[in-house]
């Protein structure tokens, strides 16, 4: 069985940036990495983030929210996630199932348990190995993700920013409460230059990843 490696975080936190350098440097150390996101990662999975991050969604209910999340995972565990970990692979995966618990348990309000239970449904009970959560102040977080969508010339993604300032300190504390409960999650301080914290980064997985060995 290969290694899963989540990134969580609030918008604008770095993570992606963070994951792409974490895929590079595996796979020139030989690795095979499967690098994907949520929602996202596959076709069908692409269709619905596509509907779950247009702002023009905005009358979108948190129910339909959460069915949806859930729907868009189920399929990317199914074709992307769980086959490149039965290949022995490292998948690196840019939020998952504790995304969920975020946002629409702690950001919006939703029964974390019914959360639970979708999230156990979606994922067939596959949970990963280490979870990276960079953190950062929302304000930080909200002003670099805002002017990455402001100088994007891709899809319109910015449902989830254009939310209250009081939403994403939710989202946020709901993170730190996760984290705080359960050891897999590390908590990385994302403030900083992109130097200063991949190597946060790399001194918290590298007792991880030492065993490992290239396939």
């Amino acid at each position: 069985m290969g290694f899963f490696i989540t990134f969580e975080g609030i918008e604008g936190c770095g993570k992606t940036t963070q994951l792409r350098r974490l895929a590079a440097e595996l796979r020139a150390a030989g690795h095979a990495v499967q690098l994907t996101r949520e929602p996202g990662g596959c076709a069908i999975a692409d269709s619905v983030r596509a509907l779950l991050l247009d702002s023009a969604n905005s009358a979108m209910a948190p129910s339909t929210e959460l069915l949806l999340y859930a729907a868009a995972r189920a399929q990317h565990v199914a074709e992307v996630i769980r086959p490149a970990l039965e290949a022995g692979g490292i998948v690196l995966c840019d939020r998952f199932s504790d995304a969920t618990l975020a946002y629409q348990g702690y950001g919006r309000g939703l029964d974390p348990g019914i959360i639970a239970e979708l999230n156990r449904l979606a994922t067939g009970g596959l949970a990963p190995d280490v979870t990276l959560l960079l953190d950062l102040p929302v304000e930080d977080g909200l002003a670099r993700a805002r002017e990455r969508n402001a100088d994007s010339a891709g899809p319109d993604e910015g449902r989830f920013e254009a939310e209250a300032l009081a939403f994403h300190q939710r989202v946020r504390d709901g993170y730190l409460q996760l984290a705080a409960a359960d050891s897999r999650i590390r908590v990385i301080d994302a403030r900083g230059d992109q130097a200063m914290v991949a190597a946060r980064i790399d001194a918290a997985l590298a007792p991880l990843l030492a065993a490992r060995r290239p396939a």
